[in-house]
């Protein structure tokens, strides 16, 4: 949510409560991901800075960007140091802070993860979503009206699982009459169809000491910075290359997962985030959505996180918030109200930028029943270690002005 701390402290919080809880003093190496600290904040040199505050100067310190997916990349570089062999204990750190701006000024600096050609025409992160929304309404013969229908269960189902989160910015349930009453942002989208502009940080260590979750596979694809460039505008070919090298590593199908979290800064890419990963065809992800497969009780639970819609979205840190949600269903420790009944094999999907710099990741219990085919990936593999830790602070519940 909105707060008053500084991103420097928000992120030594979630690091020394991670450090504490795996029982460590110091790490081999210190990963932080931050999408824009230099206009966000004012600082540059965030990683040494950040190593200092934590009384780790003389640690090896690297930050990493990947747009909004860049708590998700890097997971992705600690992962492949820890890989590597040449870690043992790693600290993943993720954050951003943007509440203190106004809307007007945090949409201009997200919006420079757009094409420079684009942006020139007035090209937005809700604009382009909508354009999405649009396109993918005519290639499937959807009416608008029912469009915004399918639009609307996504933003009430997310609010739903995020009244059962208390880590979640938005801990409010919605209702269909509240999504059509919300502000038009950028038609068909809405309000209530946006992702919240949030304050937050997330830890976690990773070890190559056996655990009970293993990282079973990491995939991560980019595509063209201009959508004019690309082949489809109703899929993300990012996230589909990101997906199959993930099912590749991890030596499994779509099928297998039993949750995922989704990207859903706009609540359009959740539909289509489920096509691209392969959990239905090309068309109709919304109607899983509508059959109650992907509620939470559903047989394949989409972002029982609340998703960055209800959960909140500080930017560089929603992918490694998205994996910490994994890591706490795996664990069995979402709470009763939330916790999953099938949490064996869990996915987590991160969007960067408008779907040009992606990631998928597979998380799994190490003491799971699925036997590993033959040919494993021969580079070892790297584990969440004990309780990982998120911290998104939060203070107000409602919204209060639009903030995309």
């Amino acid at each position: 949510g909105r707060s008053k701390e500084s991103l420097e402290a928000m992120m030594a919080e979630a690091a020394s409560s991670a450090l504490k809880e795996a029982q460590l003093q110091r790490v081999d190496a210190i990963y932080i991901g931050v999408m824009n600290v230099e206009e966000f904040v004012g600082d540059s040199n965030f990683a040494a800075l950040l190593t200092d505050t934590l009384g780790l100067a003389g640690v090896p310190s690297t930050r990493v960007e990947t747009a909004s997916s860049t708590g998700a990349g890097v997971f992705e570089t600690a992962f492949y140091a820890v890989a590597s062999g040449h870690m043992k204990h790693v600290l993943v750190l993720a954050g951003e802070k943007m509440t203190h701006l106004s809307t007007a000024k945090t949409t201009r600096i997200l919006s420079e993860a757009i094409d420079r050609s684009e942006r020139r025409y007035g090209a937005t992160m809700p604009a382009l979503a909508a354009m999405v929304a649009q396109k993918y309404a005519r290639e499937f013969n959807l009416p608008q009206l029912k469009l915004e229908d399918i639009l609307a269960q996504v933003a009430i189902k997310n609010h739903a699982n995020g009244y059962l989160n208390h880590y979640a910015q938005f801990r409010k349930i919605i209702t269909k009459d509240d999504y059509l009453k919300s502000q038009m942002v950028s038609y068909p989208l809405r309000l209530y169809d946006c992702a919240p502009i949030t304050d937050g940080a997330s830890a976690m260590v990773l070890t190559s000491q056996p655990t009970p979750i293993k990282v079973s596979g990491i995939g991560h694809a980019t595509d063209t910075s201009a959508v004019r460039h690309r082949t489809s505008f109703t899929s993300f070919n990012s996230t589909k290359e990101a997906a199959h090298r993930a099912y590749a590593m991890a030596q499994l199908n779509p099928s297998d997962i039993q949750f995922a979290e989704v990207h859903d800064a706009f609540t359009p890419f959740e539909i289509i985030g489920t096509e691209d990963l392969g959990f239905f065809s090309a068309g109709e992800g919304w109607k899983a959505l509508e059959e109650g497969v992907t509620l939470l009780r559903g047989r394949l639970p989409i972002n029982p996180s609340g998703g960055l819609k209800a959960r909140g979205h500080p930017v560089g840190a929603s992918g490694l918030a998205q994996l910490v949600e994994i890591v706490y269903q795996l664990r069995g420790e979402a709470g009763t109200e939330r916790q999953l009944e099938r949490a064996e094999i869990g996915l987590a999907h991160s969007i960067g930028g408008l779907g040009n710099n992606n990631l998928v990741t597979i998380l799994e219990r190490t003491d799971g029943k699925r036997i590993l085919k033959a040919g494993a990936i021969p580079f070892g593999e790297a584990s969440t270690r004990w309780k990982p830790t998120v911290e998104i602070f939060r203070k107000s519940l409602t919204y209060t002005v639009l903030r995309n």
